[in-house]
């Protein structure tokens, strides 16, 4: 009978002994979803197309990431004239002017001297800067503008959402005021959502 009860004993220690190794599985899995769940990055986009102006061929289009408040640009254009080029982001979402004037200025909300971006003496939210068209008119340019932009945040020193994406006929020097002597707009896209 000794050992009956013996065995009994040992086995409910067992049982016991499973059973919390499986509540602890259980509650070590429930932490792991619980986490997942809060590492979820929120991802915005915008895809906006570039219409030619001011009498040319420029076309392309402009893909807008805000993933976890920093966004990014990634923009491709084709019928350029070969060599660099100014792309700057506008006040205005409005390309209706035939020669892109309908955006108003670059996108200043801070008031600061045109210039490129980062510099200690200042610079528009919209002075995106230079990029080069191949021989063949085909450019690129990535850009990224960190936590100085976002998409649909309401922050109006921050949010390029109601503006427009202009590229411009010349080159960007970063020092005339206040538009770099870039020359005539191109080719322009609205950011809306």
């Amino acid at each position: 009978m000794n050992k009956v009860v013996i065995a009994l004993c040992a086995f409910s220690l067992v049982f016991a002994s499973c059973k919390s190794d499986k509540k602890k599985e259980a509650d070590e899995e429930t932490v792991t979803e619980e986490q997942v769940v809060e590492t979820k990055v929120e991802v915005k986009k915008i895809k906006l197309a570039m219409e030619p102006k001011s009498d040319t061929q420029v076309s392309g289009n402009a893909v807008f990431t805000d993933k976890d408040g920093q966004v990014t640009v990634v923009a491709v254009f084709e019928g350029l004239q070969p060599g660099s080029h100014a792309i700057h982001i506008h006040e205005k979402a409005d390309c209706s002017a035939p020669d892109g004037t309908s955006t108003g200025g670059h996108w200043n909300p801070t008031n600061q001297p045109h210039g490129k971006w980062g510099a200690a003496e200042g610079f528009h939210k919209g002075d995106i800067g230079n990029f080069t068209a191949d021989e063949n008119g085909n450019g690129t340019i990535t850009f990224n503008a960190g936590g100085e932009w976002c998409i649909g945040c309401g922050d109006p020193n921050r949010d390029i959402v109601g503006k427009a994406v202009i590229v411009h006929q010349g080159t960007d020097d970063f020092t005339t005021q206040p538009t770099g002597d870039a020359g005539g707009r191109v080719s322009c896209g609205g950011i809306i959502e």
